[in-house]
């Protein structure tokens, strides 16, 4: 037996005995390809982990990279490994080689080269499953890369909210001409103790936000206008914080030279629909007297993501 039909073996035993986890790690690059291949290549070192899907977007200069592997657990329930563990490790640290954040910029704000790495359980895993491997994650890049990691919802010991953090550190405020996110625009020193790593911040590298939620969708709508501050009205107005819709996070971003997006985070897409955010967002862009675009899912459902995972496990690449 070949050691590629062994690896396929010992990874459906594991799904067959063992649940599934999905991560989405988004980085701060999307035009720098060397970089990307880079990371890429990093990702294949072990193919008990897949990347199911890539979006990426060179306004913003972002990219997501979606991983599903399995979650080994012992007889009674607990946590014991996870390939993604190894695998984030690898992918983090080929980032931060080759992406300095000083030269970084672009139209979607972030605070780090390796900037999220979201966990959700999927299949029979667990919210515990997944904020157990996402602290574990944490402590390999804050301890092992000296990268200052904030921990928030099912794996900070509060659950504190991933939006509530960004705002505290200055996440939404553009800090360059343009509402484009250059550099690094806080001081070196941070203002409030990361969960894991050093409080001193190297500026070519930023920090990292992880952290374990429920299932998230993410979903945009162009409006034909670039002008921000009505974007911003709307976006504010759909959304949670501005009294809108439940569940429903928004930002007004600028989206090339003739729209602008509200990016929508839904989490609770059961309760909201995309349907119904889209519904809301063309009903104020028409009172503004602008026409909006159809929206657009920046990833799978769940159910296409297992199946994407179990093919790519399987050998079955078509």
């Amino acid at each position: 037996m070949d050691f590629s039909q062994d690896c396929k073996m010992k990874t459906a035993k594991a799904m067959k005995n063992s649940t599934l986890v999905c991560c989405k790690l988004y980085i701060s690059e999307s035009r720098n390809t060397a970089a990307l291949h880079a990371i890429e290549r990093a990702a294949r070192r072990d193919p008990e982990a897949v990347i199911v899907n890539k979006f990426e977007d060179r306004v913003y200069n972002r990219v997501r990279y979606t991983l599903v592997s399995y979650v080994a657990n012992d007889v009674g329930g607990g946590f014991v490994y996870s390939p993604l563990q190894r695998t984030l490790y690898a992918m983090a640290e080929a980032a931060f080689e080759s992406i300095n954040l000083e030269q970084h910029s672009g139209t979607h704000p972030r605070l780090g080269a390796v900037d999220h790495i979201g966990f959700h359980p999927l299949a029979r895993a667990s919210l515990e499953d997944a904020a157990h491997l996402a602290k574990l994650v944490a402590a390999d890049i804050g301890n092992g890369l000296q990268v200052p990691v904030y921990l928030y919802e099912a794996a900070h010991p509060e659950g504190k909210a991933l939006d509530t953090i960004r705002r505290e550190l200055g996440f939404f405020h553009p800090n360059s001409t343009g509402n484009q996110w250059s550099g690094w625009a806080l001081p070196e020193l941070l203002p409030e103790k990361p969960d894991e790593g050093p409080s001193h911040v190297t500026r070519a590298q930023g920090i990292t936000m992880i952290g374990a939620s429920p299932w998230v969708e993410t979903y945009n709508v162009p409006i034909m206008s670039t002008d921000v501050s009505i974007a911003r009205r709307i976006a504010r107005a759909v959304s949670a914080r501005g009294g809108g819709l439940p569940t429903v996070q928004t930002m007004a971003l600028v989206h090339g030279d003739e729209a602008t997006e509200i990016a929508c985070m839904l989490l609770d897409p059961g309760r909201v629909s995309a349907d119904r955010v889209y519904s809301r967002v063309e009903m104020l862009a028409a009172d503004e007297g602008l026409e909006v675009e159809k929206g657009y899912f920046t990833d799978f459902s769940q159910e296409m993501i297992i199946e994407k995972y179990m093919k790519l496990v399987s050998g079955d690449r078509a």
